[in-house]
């Protein structure tokens, strides 16, 4: 292939994703104007704010330590 036929095949790669990608921002806003606002993904509602504050340490006596097993038990 000469390097006119490349330059030829990637224009025309390029303009075929082009179009792809505009078909698919089409069926994704179509899809979200059909779609009822409780079965949105959940990142497009409105933000809500964490605290900064730190959790009370009560919330966590009795829980395990996820994946090293109970406290008064040891792995095998």
């Amino acid at each position: 292939m000469s390097l006119q036929d490349d330059l030829t095949a990637v224009r025309r790669n390029l303009n075929e994703l082009v179009r792809s990608v505009e078909q698919l921002e089409r069926d994704v806003r179509n899809t979200a104007r059909q779609a009822p606002a409780a079965s949105r993904a959940p990142g497009e509602g409105p933000m809500v704010g964490v605290p900064d504050t730190p959790y009370d340490s009560a919330l966590w006596t009795d829980a395990d330590d996820e994946g090293l097993g109970a406290r008064d038990r040891r792995a095998p």
